[in-house]
């Protein structure tokens, strides 16, 4: 039977893949956003968020050192990250994370989706809107490439979750006519390729959750037995394979959570269900949603010890807007 050995969550927050000293210019972009969820849970714009915000400690979080002290723990989970992932000699890598509207529209938005098709298109560099003016893009490859999938992995996965009774949305090629992301792979996994396998080439099941559009988010709890089942799935596939698990998105964005943040940690760090759940459902929206990736990891490596962790608060400008980014390893 096959073996999930490794577990992994990490950001993938293009905010990663810019120098430090273009977050200002990330920041600057925040005032255009009508939909900035505070701290308090209070939706609004900018210039609101702002006059809530506790000006005088954000003020010490936008420095230059800051900035450049937080890029460079960045690089280093990353780096780490990439090197846990190569050292582990996987057969098959299962990813989850969410899509914003590349390819899963309101049109079909499913709660959970599959991809079991062979291969994947994943493009060159994030795209223009998410790119800090013309500086270079850490790490990003400048050509497309079609990477494979693990099909039959896919399709295992789809039936045992539907025989465990979850409603499972499948995906077997991605149309170059729909969404943003003109027949590639999401960010959540773009991402991934780019900055944590290289050149590499392992085959991966992506699983694309709607942790960003109400009304049909999963909770965090269906998140957590979500996890348990993609595990119970993965050891029942009768292969003799080393899978790996991982989960890209979080932590709090577009508004640095750290209150937040801290909860979901402890919840997840202790493989607390009931802690999870009482998230505040409020404040577990936009950027803030990708939790829900983490939890979905935490549940399928109920039965591995976190190795490590790192958080990093990266603020980038006077209102609290930024990305808080999180990386973890299980094993």
């Amino acid at each position: 039977m096959a073996q999930l050995v490794l577990g992994i969550a990490t950001s993938h927050s293009p905010q990663l893949s810019v120098s430090w000293d273009a977050w200002a210019m990330r920041g600057e972009t925040d005032k255009q956003n009508p939909e900035l969820i505070g701290t308090d849970g209070i939706v609004s714009g900018y210039d609101d968020l702002q006059a809530r915000a506790d000006v005088k400690r954000i003020a010490r979080e936008i420095t230059d050192e800051k900035f450049r002290k937080r890029h460079e723990e960045n690089q280093r989970a990353i780096g780490r990250v990439a090197d846990v992932l190569e050292k582990a000699d996987l057969d098959v890598l299962v990813m989850v994370g969410d899509d914003q509207q590349e390819y899963l529209l309101d049109d079909n938005m499913p709660a959970v989706c599959i991809y079991w098709g062979d291969q994947i298109l994943v493009k060159a560099g994030p795209p223009p809107s998410r790119r800090s003016g013309n500086r270079p893009l850490l790490g990003y490859s400048d050509k497309d490439r079609v990477v494979p999938t693990h099909s039959v992995l896919g399709k295992h996965l789809i039936q045992h979750l539907v025989e465990n009774e979850f409603d499972i949305g499948r995906s077997n090629h991605l149309d170059p006519k729909r969404g943003r992301s003109e027949g590639g792979i999401g960010h959540a996994f773009s991402f991934v390729y780019h900055r944590l396998l290289g050149d590499r080439i392992v085959p991966t099941v992506p699983i694309m959750v709607n942790t960003y559009y109400p009304p049909n988010q999963p909770t965090p709890k269906r998140c957590y037995d979500l996890g348990r089942a993609i595990r119970g799935a993965i050891e029942a596939w009768p292969v003799e394979a080393r899978v790996g698990f991982l989960a890209s998105g979080g932590l709090s964005h577009f508004v640095v959570d750290e209150e937040l943040d801290t909860l979901a940690m402890e919840g997840i760090k202790n493989k607390d269900i009931a802690k999870l759940s009482r998230l505040p459902r409020e404040r577990m929206n936009s950027g803030n949603s990708e939790i829900r990736n983490w939890i979905v990891a935490t549940g399928t490596t109920e039965h591995l010890e976190m190795k490590w962790s790192t958080y990093v608060p990266c603020y980038r400008s006077p209102a609290g807007t930024g990305c808080a980014m999180g990386f973890a390893e299980w094993s």
